[in-house]
C-alpha cells in the first residue's frame, strides 16, 4: 500500500466506506460502477487509465471479512467480484500473471468447475484463469505425462470420466494434480465475499459517489471529506 495513503488513513480515520462502484471482472479488468450501472447489474465503464490502474492494483486488500477493497486514500472502496480476488492470464514465457502484475511462480492446487473455469491457489491468493487464455494452458495439463485432449479433459471436468487418474497441471517443473470444485462452493472454500455490503445496508449516498468518481479522474490526488 502507498505510504501517502498510510498516511491519509491515519490522519482522516472516519471516512466512510463505500460500496457497489467498483468491479473486477472476470478477465481482470476494473469497471467504475455509476448508480446506473448498479441499478441495471451492469458492469459499468471499463477502467483504462494506466496511471489509475497502477494505483488501484497497489492499493487492493482485503479485510477480515473476506471483502476486497481499494484503498483511496483514506476512504475504502469495497470491491464487486465477478470471479475471485486474482484473475490470472498467461504472458509471453506461458507463466501466470495476476491482474496486479505479479507473477506466480509457484502453484500450490488447482481446480475445474463444471463450467470449465480454471483456479488457482498461490499461498493465500486464489485466482481464476482468464478463459481467453485456457487454450495456452491445454498443453500443460497432462495425464501419464502426456497432454490430455480436449475431449477427455471435458470428460474429467463434468465428472463422466472412466474415473481414471486426473489430469495435473505442470508448471514451473511441478506437477499440480487437477480436482474439482462446484462453483457455488468457491466463496466458501476460500473466504471470500463477491458482493460487499455494508452492515446497515443503507445506500452509498450521491457525497460518497462523487468522491469515488473525483478518485477515478485523479487518482494521484487526496480525495477527502472536510
Amino acid at each position: 500500500m502507498d505510504e501517502n495513503v498510510k498516511k491519509a488513513m491515519e490522519k482522516w480515520p472516519n471516512v466512510p466506506n463505500c460500496y457497489g462502484w467498483l468491479m473486477l471482472d472476470a478477465r481482470g479488468a476494473w469497471h467504475m460502477r455509476d448508480e446506473q450501472a448498479q441499478q441495471a447489474d451492469t458492469h459499468g465503464d471499463k477502467i483504462e487509465h494506466e496511471a489509475l490502474l497502477a494505483f488501484i492494483n497497489r492499493n487492493y486488500a482485503c479485510d477480515d471479512q473476506g471483502r476486497w477493497f481499494f484503498q483511496n486514500g483514506p476512504q475504502r472502496v469495497f470491491v464487486n467480484l465477478e470471479a475471485t480476488p486474482y484473475i490470472a492470464r498467461t504472458d509471453a514465457t506461458k507463466k501466470f500473471q495476476l491482474h496486479t502484475g505479479e507473477i506466480l511462480e509457484q502453484i500450490d492446487a488447482a481446480w475445474f468447475t463444471a463450467g470449465g473455469q480454471l483456479l488457482l491457489q498461490s499461498q493465500d491468493r486464489i485466482a481464476q484463469v482468464d478463459d481467453r487464455d485456457l487454450v495456452q494452458v491445454l498443453p500443460s495439463l497432462k495425464v501419464h505425462g502426456v497432454p490430455i485432449d480436449d475431449t477427455q479433459l471435458l470428460k474429467w471436468v463434468a465428472g463422466t470420466d472412466d474415473g481414471s487418474e486426473a489430469p495435473a497441471l505442470v508448471y514451473n517443473d511441478r506437477s499440480i494434480t487437477l480436482r474439482r470444485i462446484a462453483a457455488e462452493d468457491v466463496t466458501q472454500q476460500f473466504a471470500f465475499v463477491r458482493q460487499p455490503r455494508p452492515d446497515g445496508v443503507e445506500p452509498v449516498s450521491p457525497k460518497m459517489a462523487e468522491i469515488v468518481a473525483a478518485a477515478v479522474a485523479e487518482p494521484e490526488t487526496e480525495h477527502l471529506q472536510k
